[in-house]
């Protein structure tokens, strides 16, 4: 990774999914597609400092089938997960985790790596995100107990149809759902709303791609169960829904 990388590549808006082909700059898939640098990474695919090589000319140079690499990102692309209307409690929990809880357990672990790599290799650097790595290690402790908790407690709870004391583990979400925005505000501030400097390398680009990525995820999570999946339950437990502004879902 180098700081005068040549590659300069637009930054997609995340979460929208981009025609993917053997032709592209490796460096500009791994920049527009959260959760490419982890597939290139195992692949031994220089897409920092060889950003600017093809996806096929890369993959030839490594004896690697193009195709085969293609068909591995391509199911990184997420599109927006809505439940349809009049979706069950049970289809909503099973949607929440295949679509959410599954994909932060994914995403986080690449964006601490990458993060530890940029502030080490631009520490020199007036922009460089001291403290980025650490923020996101915490956030990643932080979401596997939230998300552990749903999964062992309450999704049980609202699985089996609720109870009358439901309110209480499900202000307990909607509190650590606060922390998450707040998190959340913590990143941005770190990253200038994930805006890389004009210089930043494809690694540097890459991180602050998924971390906006990680953030459309999380907020559309949040909305998910604040504004979805509880109030039915709560309305049937006599319990306030969500009376935050900083719970990240307004």
């Amino acid at each position: 990774m180098n700081a005068r990388d040549p590659a300069s590549f637009a930054h997609a808006p995340a979460g929208v999914p981009f025609d993917l082909h053997a032709q592209q700059p490796i460096g500009q898939i791994a920049v527009q597609l959260p959760g490419a640098t982890a597939v290139f990474r195992r692949l031994k695919l220089d897409f920092c400092c060889g950003g600017q090589v093809s996806l096929a000319q890369a993959a030839a140079d490594r004896g690697l089938d193009a195709e085969a690499v293609l068909a591995e990102l391509a199911q990184l692309q997420r599109g927006d997960a809505l439940p349809q209307a009049g979706a069950s409690a049970n289809a909503l929990i099973d949607l929440i985790i295949a679509r959410y809880h599954e994909v932060h357990r994914a995403q986080l672990p690449e964006l601490v790596r990458m993060a530890r790599r940029v502030e080490a290799v631009h520490r020199s650097h007036l922009a460089v995100p001291t403290g980025l790595a650490d923020a996101l290690e915490a956030m990643h402790s932080e979401l596997l107990e939230h998300m552990g908790k749903e999964e062992a407690v309450l999704f049980p709870l609202l699985r089996g149809g609720g109870n009358p004391f439901v309110g209480m583990p499900i202000g307990v979400m909607r509190a650590e759902h606060t922390d998450h925005g707040a998190a959340l505000e913590r990143l941005n501030a770190l990253t200038n709303d994930t805006n890389p400097p004009a210089d930043a390398c494809t690694t540097w680009k890459a991180l602050y791609a998924g971390i906006a990525q990680l953030a459309d995820d999380l907020i559309s999570h949040i909305h998910l169960e604040n504004n979805v999946l509880f109030p039915p339950f709560e309305a049937q437990a006599g319990t306030a829904g969500c009376a935050s502004t900083q719970c990240g879902c307004h």
